[in-house]
């Protein structure tokens, strides 16, 4: 599980997005225009990720 936050993957760590995202009971998938990766379960493919300068954030409701 993850906290709500930056997520330490960087921009290009595509296996522990999709790790973390197969993990996360807040995983919704974003509109398919807006995925970026291979993988659908991937914190990159998420609604409620966030990008900043060089990682994610992470904004799911659960979380809040």
């Amino acid at each position: 599980m993850h906290e709500r936050g930056r997520h330490q993957l960087g921009l290009e760590d595509w296996r522990e997005a999709a790790r973390l995202a197969e993990a996360c009971s807040g995983f919704t998938p974003d509109v398919e225009e807006e995925q970026v990766a291979d993988e659908v379960v991937s914190c990159y493919n998420c609604r409620y990720r966030r990008w900043n300068a060089d990682s994610v954030s992470c904004v799911a409701p659960f979380l809040q």
